[in-house]
């Protein structure tokens, strides 16, 4: 993922004026009609992964710092991850609720999880010699969940592209060829694309000065030539997060990405955000996980917001994924069994999550997702809409007051889960004619 550098926020700065989706032909924006399946989804796994783990290190970001280039740049050597088995990550997925799976195809670093033509810096040229993306694409159909790629825009090990370091400003390789390098994105993506029919391509890293502008609209122009509804995040612009004052995207790409944070609710830019169940996304040795509580009050706010949610795993060098997180991943599971219908296929609102409650909706169903303890909650706005019904969902009906657009429910002094207690309130309207409603936004 990407590290926040001054100089990269700089150059962002200098590339960004201008460059939004009104630039492209119109014609080839992926339709809101692909991208509303996208967002019932809801919930995906994030997989950072690769010779990294040996070490236990962040990707990519290591290179040049915890670990010395010449170390960082031949781990594939002895990468052996003798206990992956793309069945259990897929699986694991599909326990934990999630519709969607995104891997590392290639990070920063230029490491390729494929048996890529273009380079012999890839899987094959490991002691493990098998097609990660390959077996993950296959294992994803099998399960029913989407499959993703993730794509670095730069990358520091390639020798056409400019930067070998950048934390060092001598660190720029002289005889590098940019329009070379565009080259080879262009045929490892259609690579990508031909072999494993990825649902969305996830790029990342366009902070870099030798991308431009340019580059990012003739690239996604392109892979729309490829497939035509491939879905593609906002990470291919140099302006990879925004919307303006009217809601709409000012950046590159079909949705948003807000990263380690939850996005605002937002009624009209689709948005997804990443976010680590520990706090490196590569594996990191006894790495400190969120709390299941922390997990589904952030899935629960997510989507309150009108957003999905990609969740990060990081594998160990071995190829299995630390057991604590998929129980904690099956525990999300357990909750979403129970109460996913006040997720998935939801909208967001019509109230700004924050620490108290956040709230779906759909039909004429408005789910209050409840996470701290109060003997009353009351929900202002709700204007021109009668509640003729209130019980905890899967459980017992609670009572619900109602003056003007005021309603007040009375909750059980124990809740009945204290992740997350779902209550439903059935309407008279349908609950999306309700406008988004300000209120303590403090998530």
């Amino acid at each position: 993922m990407k590290k926040i550098l001054s100089l990269c926020l700089l150059l962002l700065a200098l590339n960004s004026q201008g460059q939004t989706n009104d630039q492209l032909d119109q014609k080839i924006l992926t339709s809101k009609a692909v991208m509303d399946k996208f967002m019932d989804l809801r919930f995906g796994m994030f997989i950072h992964w690769g010779p990294v783990a040996l070490r236990g290190t962040e990707i990519g970001w290591s290179r040049h710092v915890q670990v010395p280039a010449a170390d960082y740049d031949t781990l594939y050597k002895i990468f052996n991850p003798v206990k992956f088995n793309a069945e259990e990550w897929v699986k694991t997925a599909s326990d934990a609720g999630m519709k969607y799976l995104t891997i590392t195809a290639k990070h920063h670093d230029g490491f390729c999880l494929w048996p890529s033509a273009y380079t012999d810096y890839n899987i094959m040229a490991t002691p493990f010699k098998k097609d990660v993306v390959g077996l993950l694409a296959k294992a994803c159909k099998k399960y029913g969940i989407k499959f993703c790629i993730y794509y670095s825009v730069l990358d520091w090990h390639y020798p056409d592209y400019p930067i070998d370091n950048p934390n060092d400003s001598n660190g720029v390789r002289k005889n590098a060829d940019m329009k070379k390098y565009v080259t080879y994105m262009k045929n490892q993506l259609k690579e990508l694309i031909v072999k494993y029919d990825p649902y969305m391509l996830w790029f990342d890293g366009p902070w870099e000065a030798p991308w431009t502008s340019e580059m990012a609209l003739d690239m996604y122009a392109y892979l729309k030539k490829q497939k035509k509804d491939l879905i593609i995040n906002n990470r291919l612009g140099k302006a990879f997060s925004g919307t303006g004052a009217s809601g709409t995207a000012t950046f590159l790409g079909d949705y948003d990405t807000p990263e380690q944070r939850i996005g605002d609710l937002n009624m009209k830019t689709p948005w997804e955000t990443c976010m680590t169940i520990c706090e490196q996304w590569a594996w990191k040795p006894n790495d400190k996980m969120k709390s299941l509580q922390t997990c589904i009050q952030t899935l629960a706010k997510v989507a309150g917001g009108n957003g999905n949610l990609l969740f990060n795993v990081g594998p160990r060098a071995d190829g299995a994924i630390e057991p604590e997180q998929v129980n904690r991943l099956k525990e999300m599971g357990n909750w979403l069994h129970q109460y996913g219908a006040a997720i998935y296929k939801t909208n967001g609102g019509p109230f700004n999550p924050n620490k108290t409650f956040a709230t779906t909706r759909s039909g004429k169903r408005i789910y209050v997702h409840v996470f701290e303890p109060v003997q009353t909650l009351t929900l202002s706005g709700l204007q021109g809409i009668k509640v003729q019904k209130a019980y905890i969902m899967n459980g017992a009906a609670v009572p619900v007051q109602q003056t003007g657009g005021d309603v007040s429910i009375t909750l059980p002094a124990t809740l009945p889960d204290t992740n997350d207690t779902v209550v439903v309130l059935e309407t008279d309207q349908p609950a999306m004619s309700i406008a988004p409603i300000k209120n303590d936004d403090k998530k």
